[in-house]
């Protein structure tokens, strides 16, 4: 049995994963950390502060499991700082307090494309993000880079929106995935890892894993 803590939550694959941690019989426990109350689910404990550092900090019970599905785009966070803070500072807070908690697995999703070295911004920070949390040494990292998502959003991203054609017929790790998919890839290399120390899975090999992952 198992207890997990997760961030991003609120988004396209976060949401889909929290639900099936609700729905996972061998998931006792789950601890969703938010920016603002999520409804209730019968397994879940939700501290939330707008500062979500302040409300991961709250945080002393053990868990297992570490999930990180944050993430957003340039245009969404308005400049360069606040993408740095939810697509880097904040995921290694997750990973930290995760950590401070004994969790033993920590799985995070990023980017294709990710690369510290990248001349690209998006991914330059995405690699440096996935560096810091190979630095930090877990016992197992699981890191997917999926590419361009697909799935229902609150509200569209317009690239998103735009390139969406084209994502779903390119080849092999460049075509899109469903946002369900991946959380499902995600589950079940938490339960039933293929994978030991690092591993960087992209959109084909999620895909892949997802197909063969029961849904209960």
């Amino acid at each position: 049995m198992s207890r997990a803590l997760i961030t991003g939550a609120t988004g396209l694959v976060g949401g889909h994963l929290l639900r099936l941690l609700n729905d996972e019989p061998r998931v006792t426990n789950i601890v969703a950390a938010t920016r603002r109350p999520l409804p209730p689910m019968r397994k879940m404990f939700n501290p939330h502060d707008p500062q979500l550092s302040d409300a991961l900090a709250q945080l002393t019970e053990p868990v297992d499991l570490v999930f990180c599905c944050l993430g957003t785009t340039m245009r969404e966070a308005g400049s360069k700082e606040a993408f740095i803070l939810a697509d880097y500072t904040l995921v290694v807070d997750t990973a930290l307090t995760g950590q401070r908690l004994g969790a033993r697995h920590m799985l995070v999703v990023s980017a294709i494309g990710a690369n510290s070295k990248s001349p690209f911004f998006y991914n330059r920070v995405k690699g440096k993000m996935e560096e810091a949390l190979i630095a930090q040494n877990w016992p197992r990292l699981t890191i997917a880079r999926p590419s361009m998502l697909l799935g229902h959003r609150e509200s569209q991203r317009f690239n998103e929106s735009f390139f969406a054609p084209l994502f779903k017929i390119m080849p092999g790790k460049w075509k899109s995935i469903e946002a369900r998919d991946v959380a499902r890839a995600m589950l079940h290399e938490a339960l039933s890892p293929s994978h030991g120390g690092v591993a960087i899975l992209d959109s084909g090999q999620l895909r892949e894993i997802a197909a063969h992952t029961p849904v209960y």
